[in-house]
Order: C-alpha cells, then structure tokens, then sequence
C-alpha cells in the first residue's frame, strides 16, 4: 500500500486544528476530518481507516471514551490520543482503556506527527499481513487434510485396481480375455496419472512465481486443442473456437494454460455420448484491459444442487465418472490468483457454460 492509499480519520472539536491538520498534511495522506464523534462513528461504518487520531478534551466524550466505545466494533484502526492536558491518570487509562498507541502532544510537531503516523501504519500494516497469513496458513492446513484423506483413494485405489487386474490375467490363458484386462489396466493407470498431473499443476499454481507476458490466445488454444485431440474420449465431439483479441492482453501463461486445459478436458469428460451432435465452444474476447472467455458444451450438465460446491477441493459432481474432484478447484485457484472471476449455469440433460473475466496485468 502506498503512502497516499493511508487512510486517517481525525476528530477535534476544535475546527481550526481539523483544517490545520488536513492542510498540513493532505498531500501524503487520505485525510477525513470531523468534529463530532457521533458523525465519526458514522464514517467508520462506511469507510475502513488505518488510523484514527482523537482529541482528549472534546465535549461529550473525551477521547479516550471514545476510543473504548469503539475498539471492539473496529479493532483494526491504530489509534493515537492528541491532547495538550495528558496527566498520568489520563495516560494510564488510554492505554487500558482505549488501548492507545501513542500521544502527540499540543502544539503538535509536523516531524514528530509524520513519524507517529508512519509507525501507526507499520504496525496497522503488519497485524493485517499477519492476519491474512494466518488465513492462508489455515487454508493450506484444510488443503492439506483433505489431500491426505483423498490420496488413499485418489493414488492407491487405481494401484490396487491395477494390482488384482495383474493377478486375474496372470491366471487367464484366453488372449482376447488379456487384452481385456490390459484396458482395465489402461484405464486404472490414466486415471492415478490425471490425479497427478492435476497435483503438478496445483502446486505450480499455488507455489509458482508469476511470469508475466504478451498474451496470443490463438497461439494459446491452439496448444491446448493439440494437446487434447488425442484423447480417447474426443472422439466424435466437435470443438470449435471464436477468438478476438483486440489490443495486447499481459496475463500468466501458464495459469491461462491450466484454466484452458481443465475446462475443456472437464467438457470432453461429461459429455453426453447419447447425443449425435456432442460439441465444445470456446469464446474469447479479449481487449488490453481484460478478457472474457466462455466454455460451452452441451454435455451431461450439473445439478443446480452441486454448482455451488463444484469448485471446492476433491468435490466430486458425479460419483460415478473418473473425476478427482480437483481440476475445477485448480481452475478456480488460478483465476483468483489472476484476480478474476468465473460463474457457471448449467441443466441436467443440457449441458454447461463457464464464464470467466479475467483483467490484464501490468507489466
């Protein structure tokens, strides 16, 4: 955050301190000034600050009263007390009660108030990262509960599949019998390698260094579409394309490349093998400020029930397809990380659409 984005909200019932102070120092920060406490308690409902700074000696509350009334309501604002009358007693209960930073005394110091200030916003600064660390720290733990838990099924089940299939056909003379087995083991081991290629590409989206450059979805989806054209399930489905790309759009590459992949391979999945006509359409419109891309399939489709819990870890749509209930949450992950958005609407028997919008980097 920068000097300029530091929110201050000041309270003085002393109106020509209010403008002093604003006049002072309006250039190196964002400054809401305000001589009632009543109207302050307002502003803090409306607007998030880091700092708040409060007069002792105000009519009605001092300033350490309204500091107590409101640090439980809004603990993130650093509070200093300004005040020319501190005594002890003052002292003590600003720290106890207010929980009080610092005190700038009366006539202030413009050096003195500028260094306040900047310690406030570090310490303001440091609880805030400190408080999204532990969030993320919390999500990883989640992930990683429930990584261990799929992974016995996700990882052995195919492995113990593979293994009773080795054994049946060890015991079978009859080759047409074997080249039955050998398909179980084709499709036992295509799907523990899925998993794994969707355990690569999530630690590559959680863990990889962004790199960011010039973006030719042509070139993109054409890498992607060589990728996939020979997958068994392709077959007759059809995918067609509607690419317009108007500027220069600078994104991650290889986070577009996961979203494009998993999308379409997630479309070839769940398609609806009881339709002539199966089909994938991908649209993207993209301009030098963001892009718009839509996935639609007139595939099996998902249930209203399921479209909110889609892209959580390992949830599975479908009990009964291959899915690892990951590839949609990996999606999900590096479109956040891009800090874009994705929806999807969907019928049973009709198939789906994914919207993404997704803005352009600066380089």
């Amino acid at each position: 955050m920068s000097e300029k984005a530091i929110t201050i909200l000041y309270i003085d019932d002393e109106e020509h301190n209010l403008h002093s102070f604003k006049a002072s120092f309006r250039k190196q920060y964002d400054i809401t000034i305000t001589s009632s406490v009543v109207e302050a308690e307002q502003m803090l409902d409306e607007k998030d600050f880091c700092i708040i700074l409060a007069d002792q000696r105000m009519p009605g509350l001092t300033g350490v009263q309204f500091f107590e009334k409101i640090r439980t309501k809004f603990p993130k604002p650093i509070r200093i007390l300004i005040t020319g009358h501190t005594d002890i007693g003052a002292a003590i209960d600003a720290i106890n009660k207010g929980e009080v930073f610092r005190f700038i005394d009366k006539p202030w110091d413009y050096k003195y108030v500028e260094n306040a200030i900047s310690n406030a916003y570090d310490i303001y600064k440091t609880r805030e990262d400190l408080k999204q660390r532990n969030i993320e720290l919390q999500k990883a733990n989640e992930e990683l509960d429930k990584f261990v838990y799929s992974a016995s099924h996700d990882l052995r089940a195919p492995l113990m599949s593979v293994l009773g299939i080795v054994n049946l056909a060890l015991l079978e003379e009859d080759v047409k019998s074997q080249n039955e087995y050998l398909e179980l083991i084709r499709q036992s081991v295509k799907k523990l390698d899925t998993f794994i290629i969707n355990i690569i590409d999530y630690y590559k989206n959680a863990r990889g260094v962004p790199v960011v450059t010039d973006i030719s979805f042509e070139e993109l989806v054409t890498e992607v579409q060589a990728t996939i054209q020979y997958l068994p399930e392709y077959g007759n489905l059809k995918m067609t394309t509607d690419i317009q790309q108007d500027g220069i759009f600078h994104s991650d590459v290889m986070k577009l490349r996961i979203i494009f992949n998993n999308l379409i391979n997630n479309a070839i999945k769940f398609q609806d093998k009881n339709k002539a006509n199966p089909f994938v359409h991908l649209t993207v419109k993209s301009t030098d400020s963001d892009a718009r891309i839509i996935v639609e399939d007139n595939g099996t489709g998902i249930k209203e029930s399921d479209q909110d819990k889609i892209f959580k870890m390992f949830y599975r749509a479908g009990a009964t397809n291959s899915g690892s209930g990951i590839g949609l949450y990996i999606v999900h992950e590096a479109i956040a990380k891009l800090g874009g958005e994705i929806s999807v609407t969907s019928k049973i028997g009709q198939g789906s659409i994914f919207e993404i919008n997704i803005p352009s980097i600066n380089k």
